[in-house]
């Protein structure tokens, strides 16, 4: 049995381990993942060489870098019993958010929200995904993929001809107390599904340090809607809105690619 560990430089939250989980899933030389989000660490046991497994890694393009390879005599691995509960209680968490700051956005006009509900469907894709497909054929989870991220890039294409439309007219402004209340407690629902999950590993105060993480997307989303809408109130402008829109859209596309290259 073989020991390398990869650092992950873009994993910054759950959904990004759901994504490595499910594209290591075919590869029979894995026999455990071990992850350790608050310093970007993933651990894989295997047998054989690693290249596959870096290659797999490497396409998912979240800047992995194997760090190094040793032999270990461990291989009692302790299975996650409670992970696919868990799994669900995040999806529910992720979905909910998403009905709530779409319909929120709507109502209040903010693209921000909008686009931020999106991410939260992205999340609620990964997680979906990993539960739906547990058990199931490598096929079906790749088309549950494709489908996943072809739905996810024309919602985000849509959001950007809406914030076009927005730029060039003259829309009425953004409800700057929704956004910023609506945003806080999305905050709080993403740090408490990195919570939970982490928690999950029993690893002694991992899961504290790990919701501590400031530099995830999600976190760094939350804050710039929060921000934008402060900006919206003081310089009387829809544009903040627009822009945090914009930016929220890409990432949203960015994690579409992401999913599809699991359908590959």
């Amino acid at each position: 049995m073989n020991k390398t560990v990869f650092e992950i430089s873009k994993m910054d939250c759950p959904s990004e381990e759901n994504l490595i989980r499910m594209k290591l899933d075919g590869i029979p030389e894995v026999k455990n993942l071990d992850f350790d989000i608050a310093k970007r660490k993933l651990t894989v046991f295997h047998n054989g060489q690693a290249d596959q497994i870096e290659k797999s890694i490497d396409e998912l393009k979240l800047g992995g870098k194997k760090i190094s390879t040793e032999q270990t005599h461990e291989t009692d691995f302790d299975e996650k019993t409670s992970q696919k509960r868990l799994l669900w209680i995040v999806l529910a968490i992720n979905f909910a958010f998403f009905i709530i700051e779409m319909t929120t956005g709507l109502i209040s006009k903010s693209m921000g929200l909008v686009a931020d509900s999106l991410d939260m469907l992205a999340d609620s894709f990964v997680y979906g995904i990993s539960l739906f497909a547990v058990g199931g054929t490598l096929i079906k989870k790749k088309r549950i993929a494709k489908l996943a991220g072809y739905f996810q890039i024309t919602l985000a294409i849509i959001g950007f001809v809406e914030v076009l439309r927005r730029f060039f007219g003259a829309d009425r402004l953004p409800d700057f107390s929704t956004m910023i209340i609506v945003s806080i407690f999305a905050l709080i629902a993403n740090g408490l599904c990195l919570y939970i999950l982490q928690k999950s590993k029993s690893k002694e105060e991992a899961h504290m340090k790990a919701s501590m993480i400031f530099t995830s997307n999600d976190v760094i989303i939350n804050l710039g809607v929060i921000t934008a809408g402060v900006l919206v109130n003081w310089l009387n402008s829809n544009k903040p809105d627009l822009i945090i829109g914009t930016i929220v859209f890409v990432l949203v596309i960015q994690g579409a690619f992401r999913i599809l290259k699991l359908g590959k």
